[in-house]
Formats: C-alpha cells, sequence, structure tokens
C-alpha cells in the first residue's frame, strides 16, 4: 500500500492518491506484483499529461500495468502476476475509486460505515477465488466510483483476509476513540484483528490497514467546466523589447497560425530561455490549447540530454506559455551545410544521438511526427537536440485519424512516411522512417526515393518507389549499413523494424541480413523483369500496327 500527496502544482494537477494492493500469501510471484503494481500506479499516475481527467489518467495505468502483468504471467509455470487493487484519487472536492479484485474501501462518514468497493469474488466448492483481478485477464474490466468528498471524511482501506474476522460496530468503534492519531487507530484495528484470529484458530496472518482523513477541501472552482488550461489566458502578441511576467522578447524565433516562439531574457536571473505561447488568435480553441499542454508535457515529463527540457518558472505565471532551456547551436540543415567534409563517424554520432531522442519519446508511448533536419539542433559541443512537438501526439491503438490529423494539418515533408499520405494507421515504425530518412540525408545529401513520396496518392504508387542506394551517394557507407537503411526505409510499414532500438543496432554495429536483403533485391529483380516485359510487349503491339 502507499498514498502521495505530491507538492502544489502537481497536487493542484492530478490530486492525492492512495492504493492498495493484494495477493495470494502462498504466491509469492503474485505477491511481487502486488508490490509493483502500486508502485508503477503512483509513479505513472503522476506522470500522465495534467490536463488528461482523472478517469482517463488512472484507467489507462491500470490497462498498462494489467498488460505487463498479463504478458509477465505466460514465462511463468507457477502462479502468476495476478493481484487485486483499489485506487483512490482524491482531486479537488471529489473522491475517485478504481477498483478490481477483493480488496475492500469503506468511507466512515459521521455515524455512517459504508463498502465502497464490491467484491469480485466466484463460489467453487465451498472456496471464494477472485473472478477479476489485475492481470488476470487480457482486457481488464474497472469498477470506477466518483463521489463527493466532506470535512472529516475517513476512508479505510483494507484486505479479504479482515473479513468475518472484525465487524463494522468494531470498525467505527476502534477508529472513533481517536480520529487524530490514524496511525494509532491502525495499531488497534490491527491488534484487535489478530487477538479475534488467534481466538478462532486461524493463524497469525498478517493485516493491512489504511487510513486517510481528509482535514481541508479545496475551494470550488470558479473558472469555466472542462476548459483544460484553467483561468490563464493566451498572451498577446509580443516583439522585441516587450516584456511579460518578468522576461523579456530578446527575438521573435517562429509565429506560425498556431504557436509563437520567443527568446526571452529571464530579468531576475538574466539567463535566456526559449518561450513557447499558443497564437493569439486561437485563444477560444480549446482542442488546440489542450494539444499545447501536451506539448508542455512532453517537455517537461520526456527525461533525456536530447529532448529539448522545460524550465520551471521562478514566478507565478498569468499567462498560458512554457519555457524551455535556450540552446546555442545550429539546425542540422545549417549543420550539414558548413561541414560538407564531416566524416562518416561524425555523422552517424549525430544520427545515434538523434535516435536516443526519438526513443525516449517513444518509451512515453509519444509519436514526434515530424522528424526532418529543421527540427535538429547541434550545439557548439555537437550535442544533437529534438525540438518541435507541434505534431507530437500519443500513441492510441485503432485511433490512428486522431494520431496523424495533427501532422496532415501541418503539412507533410519530404521525410513523413507513405502511410500519411494514404491515411493509413501510423505508429512507432512511422517515426522509424522519418528518423532513417533524415539519418539517409544526412549520411549522403539526398533523398532515398524516387518518384518523391509527396506524389504518393495511391497504394499502387508504392511499387513505383525505387530505393537509391545510400553507397552511390556515400561509398564509406558499408553494405550492411546501406541494408539497414533500406529496410527502415521500406514503404510497407509492417516489413520495417519492429523496434527501433533493432535500426540503430544494426546501423551502428552492421551486420549481414540475408533475409530482408534478398527479398528486397528480389522485389527489384522483378521491378526490373517487369520493365522488360513491359518494353518487348510495347514492341510487340508496334510490330502489329506496322503490318
Amino acid at each position: 500500500m502507499a498514498v502521495q500527496v505530491p507538492p502544489c502544482p502537481l497536487l493542484k494537477a492530478k490530486g492525492a492518491a492512495a492504493v492498495i494492493a493484494s495477493a495470494q500469501a502462498r504466491n509469492a510471484i503474485a505477491g511481487l506484483a502486488s508490490s509493483l503494481g502500486v508502485q508503477a500506479f503512483i509513479e505513472d499516475y503522476f506522470a500522465t499529461p495534467d490536463h488528461w481527467r482523472v478517469k482517463d489518467s488512472a484507467t489507462r495505468v491500470l490497462r498498462a500495468l494489467n498488460a505487463w502483468c498479463h504478458g509477465q504471467s505466460r514465462h511463468v509455470s507457477e502462479g502468476g502476476y495476478v493481484c487485486s487493487l483499489s485506487a483512490l484519487i482524491f482531486f479537488e472536492r471529489e473522491m475517485h475509486l478504481f477498483h478490481v479484485g477483493d480488496t475492500q474501501i469503506y468511507r466512515l462518514r459521521g455515524a455512517e460505515f459504508e463498502q465502497l468497493s464490491r467484491d469480485h469474488l466466484t463460489d467453487l466448492g465451498g472456496y471464494r477465488y477472485p473472478s477479476r483481478s489485475l492481470g488476470m485477464d487480457a482486457i481488464l474490466d474497472i469498477d470506477y466510483v466518483a463521489l463527493p468528498l466532506k470535512q472529516g471524511d475517513i476512508f479505510l482501506c483494507t484486505t479479504q483476509d479482515v473479513r468475518g474476522i472484525l465487524l463494522p460496530s468494531d470498525f467505527v468503534r476502534l477508529i472513533r476513540q481517536d480520529v487524530s492519531d490514524l496511525n494509532a487507530a491502525c495499531e488497534r484495528l490491527i491488534t484487535e484483528a489478530r487477538a479475534r484470529s488467534y481466538a478462532r484458530g486461524y493463524g497469525g496472518d498478517p493485516f493491512t490497514f489504511q487510513l486517510v482523513r481528509i482535514d481541508r477541501l479545496p475551494e470550488a472552482r470558479t473558472e469555466v467546466p472542462g476548459a483544460p488550461y484553467g483561468t490563464l489566458p493566451v498572451p498577446p502578441e509580443l516583439v522585441t523589447g516587450q516584456r511579460l511576467d518578468g522576461f523579456e522578447v530578446l527575438e521573435v524565433l517562429s509565429r506560425t497560425s498556431r504557436s509563437r516562439v520567443y527568446r526571452v531574457r529571464d530579468l531576475t536571473s538574466q539567463k535566456v530561455r526559449v518561450m513557447k505561447a499558443p497564437s493569439p488568435e486561437l485563444s477560444s480553441r480549446n482542442a488546440y490549447l489542450e494539444h499545447f499542454l501536451l506539448q508542455q508535457w512532453v517537455v517537461e515529463r520526456v527525461k533525456s540530454p536530447f529532448v529539448a527540457k522545460a524550465v520551471e518558472s521562478s514566478r507565478p505565471r498569468r499567462y498560458l506559455y512554457y519555457l524551455m532551456e535556450y540552446v546555442e547551436g545550429q539546425r542540422l540543415t545549417a549543420w550539414a551545410r558548413r561541414h560538407p567534409q564531416a566524416s562518416l563517424a561524425q555523422r552517424l554520432d549525430i544520427a545515434g544521438q538523434l535516435g536516443k531522442a526519438v526513443r525516449a519519446l517513444h518509451r512515453r508511448d509519444l509519436l514526434h511526427q515530424r522528424i526532418h533536419p529543421d527540427n535538429v539542433l547541434i550545439d557548439s559541443h555537437g550535442k544533437v537536440v529534438l525540438t518541435d512537438f507541434n505534431a507530437c501526439r500519443l500513441r492510441e491503438g485503432g485511433e490512428h485519424k486522431n494520431v496523424q490529423a495533427l501532422a496532415r494539418q501541418l503539412g507533410l515533408t519530404e521525410h513523413s512516411a507513405p502511410e500519411y499520405a494514404l491515411d493509413d494507421p501510423v505508429g512507432r515504425r512511422s517515426d522509424q522512417y522519418s528518423l532513417a530518412s533524415t539519418i539517409y540525408w544526412l549520411l549522403t545529401g539526398a533523398l532515398p526515393y524516387a518518384p518523391a513520396l509527396k506524389e504518393i496518392r495511391r497504394h499502387t504508387d508504392l511499387e513505383k518507389l525505387i530505393y537509391r542506394s545510400a553507397r552511390l551517394s556515400n561509398p564509406e557507407i558499408t553494405q550492411a549499413q546501406d541494408d539497414a537503411l533500406r529496410r527502415a526505409l521500406d514503404p510497407q510499414r509492417e516489413l520495417r523494424y519492429r523496434r527501433l532500438s533493432e535500426f540503430l543496432y544494426a546501423l551502428r554495429e552492421p551486420r549481414n541480413e540475408p533475409v530482408y536483403v534478398k527479398k528486397a533485391r528480389s522485389r527489384e529483380l522483378a521491378n526490373f523483369w517487369q520493365g522488360v516485359a513491359g518494353i518487348l510487349l510495347l514492341l510487340l503491339v508496334l510490330s502489329w500496327l506496322l503490318k
């Protein structure tokens, strides 16, 4: 079990959490699942985007945990990663309960003692077994309850072991003896339960009790319900020399229909930062503002030296924006122009750093969707920083049209995967294609296909794409590295590498991949003979016409 009350900014966005999990005492693996489940839920829930609703955040986390536990159970012969789990989220003036299994949640309000959770148990031959648990099935059915809170409410979390040992009246009496000390109240519950268990000859199995008391509630919200950005207004249009929240604008870096990016100086610390804010004309479009908060979450939560970092302001914000570290460097396109004689090793080092940045996003289940040279910065020390999260989206199964909508609105680039042009499902392999295309350009100065991908309109157009060997433009590239690029750039998404790490490893540690190379070359050979057959057919028709 665990309780987490985060610091104020996170407390206001996500609330506080209390979690309890239990498993069969004789199943060591299930015990491990309950321990990991509590720890992972606490960590992952508070790492979800701030603008997500409580129900969405907790449900996604629990389903991800269930998928992991269910998958791990396939690799063990005895027992399984199965446990009961209940999570209480105290957000603003409501309590949100997420429950699966036979852990028990009660609420004590005044003299009223009520069980909020429902036991998921099945009677078989006189024994009671859990009918629903975390990790038991591939699909998790979660009980969800949202209730208003009152000052003085006490919530009790316990396990199935206590059923029949203590009665509701015992809970009320033992807790009410002194509600000012919850630790002492738990000790009284344990002492009483243990004594009665021994008296009945049940043995000394450990009992678990967790008490949470609501001492004070926040004031009711006054802003418009459902506004993902709270009451913060969109900043006005800024020009060089203007000031906002103690920051002076030094330069306007970008001005688009969706956002504004400024280079600013903190007037207190004199440090230079990058400020990104929504475009003023979009102040009433909540859909984009919600995505703007997702961008902020990306730079705040994705921990990688190769991804742009967020900076917390030392003063309260009066407008909607976020700050990032300012990188003194140049875009990859400018770097390539200024270093035409850069060695293959230097270029592969940049490729490896960029790959680590994309992997950091994928670990958070995020798709960048706009990987190309203009979104890559290189500082004076040769360090790579991936920027521009305008099209960044969470990868959501079965909702590919929503995932790629922003990428299509912002416009496809010459490094976009073919599935964007064909409106096919997109995923991590789509980012893999864009990354491989950018690396191909970095190593050769050219694009991998002719005709250009922008000319793709139908699936049959994919057959016209002819891969240009990277070795034709850069003989230093080995055949194995060219084969790795060829596979990552395959127009058919399912034929690319399953994992991005496999592509990066093959590029760094080249090795022969005869199966894929044989398929690729056989496809090229088939295209060649198809062309020959077409020419022969044309000659035959001409000979008939001339007769």
